[in-house]
């Protein structure tokens, strides 16, 4: 039986646009749900904000940034994503304002979706841990953005662009938040989101820590599973617009 701390996520969507700062930000556990989703016949595209080049102390930015779009590729494949796209923002320094607004703006006018997902961008992680600055930048613009493209008064330039308003999108969801309101199950789904991170495996081993995908997401889905009434779930923090 459902529990009564998380609804089921309304699933009655097509096309969702799923906006992260990093590559692998979406694989600490959203990747799960976007397999469920990607087998149901629904379109997901991945835009990643940067390319993740500033992560690993031992590489530099022009040796990482590379590496890292190519294990956020493989990762996508595994869960049904084989659209990526990167605005080329330069890792850890992301700033919120307009010129991000824009241009996440821009990206919702030109895919058209139902849906937009980003990750959590409170200060806190579950436990209290800081959540840091480019997620925080980023999710908050993504906010804004689902509205601005709504509205063809604001970032004119973009219909000089040839990008109409896009009326359409209903929702966004936050992955990762700690006031999560909704949650789908990811029971037949885990292994996918599990072998999605794992594809990660320069930047995981470059942590300095004994780092484990499998347990790690099997923990975190199955504290949200047991919230929602099953075996595993991903939970969701739910913006109408």
């Amino acid at each position: 039986m459902q529990s009564d701390r998380l609804l089921a996520l309304n699933e009655d969507w097509n096309k969702m646009l799923a906006i992260a700062a990093h590559p692998d930000d979406l694989e600490y556990g959203a990747a799960s749900a976007i397999a469920r989703w990607t087998s149901q016949g629904k379109q997901v595209i991945y835009l990643m904000v940067t390319s993740g080049e500033a992560g690993i102390d031992s590489m530099t930015p022009e040796e990482a940034g590379p590496l890292r779009e190519q294990e956020e590729l493989a990762s996508a494949a595994v869960v049904g994503v084989d659209t990526v796209e990167f605005l080329n923002y330069k890792d850890g320094v992301i700033e919120y304002g307009l010129p991000l607004r824009r241009d996440l703006a821009r990206a919702i006018r030109k895919h058209q979706p139902d849906i937009v997902m980003t990750n959590n961008f409170d200060l806190r992680w579950g436990g209290g841990r800081f959540n840091m600055a480019d997620h925080r930048a980023v999710g908050l613009a993504t906010l804004d953005a689902a509205r601005d493209a709504d509205n063809r008064w604001i970032f004119r330039e973009l219909l000089d662009e040839g990008y109409e308003p896009w009326h359409g999108l209903r929702t966004v969801l936050t992955s990762g938040a700690v006031g999560a309101t909704h949650a789908v199950d990811v029971s037949d789904f885990i292994d996918k989101g599990i072998e999605s991170l794992e594809k990660h495996r320069v930047y995981i081993d470059n942590l300095g820590t004994d780092f484990d995908p499998d347990t790690f997401l099997s923990f975190n889905a199955a504290a949200i599973g047991e919230q929602f009434g099953c075996d595993y779930a991903v939970g969701f923090e739910v913006f109408n617009i």
